[in-house]
């Protein structure tokens, strides 16, 4: 199976960048990872909050298969421990799909269009984070997922 993130616009902070480099070199030892940057909208600030959704929904589900499982990262999706969530992703791995792609949305979601190909919707805190931030934690989560899988020592139970 490979997993993949998409995102909207890049990062420019370089240790954000390096950190997120660090963990994305870490999951390529459980499982094929890409991380995949959807760049921003050329001339965003002449469309309405709802065409630059709309915009980026085109551009988010042009990146994805009908096969493949897709999830939104959303503050109103369902929130897990990470133990919770590496089961999460075991269950996924059992069922013999390709592709699990995970989306983070731009500053105003997700477009109707991509909320009804979802195939679910995840919450990684009722706290407010920015995109970038929201990059560097999910990785970090999906590797440590990966190691409560493998009875590692970096989650302590």
């Amino acid at each position: 199976m490979t997993i993949k993130l998409l995102a909207i616009g890049k990062t420019d902070n370089k240790n954000l960048i390096a950190l997120i480099n660090d963990y994305t070199k870490r999951l390529g030892f459980y499982i094929k990872f890409e991380f995949e940057i959807i760049p921003d909208l050329k001339k965003a600030k002449h469309l309405s909050d709802s065409q630059q959704k709309d915009k980026e929904g085109e551009l988010i589900l042009s990146k994805t298969q009908k096969s493949d499982i897709l999830i939104l990262l959303d503050e109103n999706g369902k929130q897990m421990d990470s133990v919770a969530f590496s089961s999460y992703l075991q269950k996924h791995m059992n069922s013999g799909i390709k592709t699990l792609i995970f989306v983070i949305g731009g500053p105003y979601g997700f477009s109707d269009d991509v909320y009804k190909r979802a195939n679910g919707k995840l919450g990684l805190s009722k706290m407010t984070f920015s995109h970038q931030m929201v990059r560097l934690f999910f990785i970090e989560q999906l590797y440590r997922g990966f190691t409560i899988l493998k009875n590692e020592p970096y989650h302590h139970r």
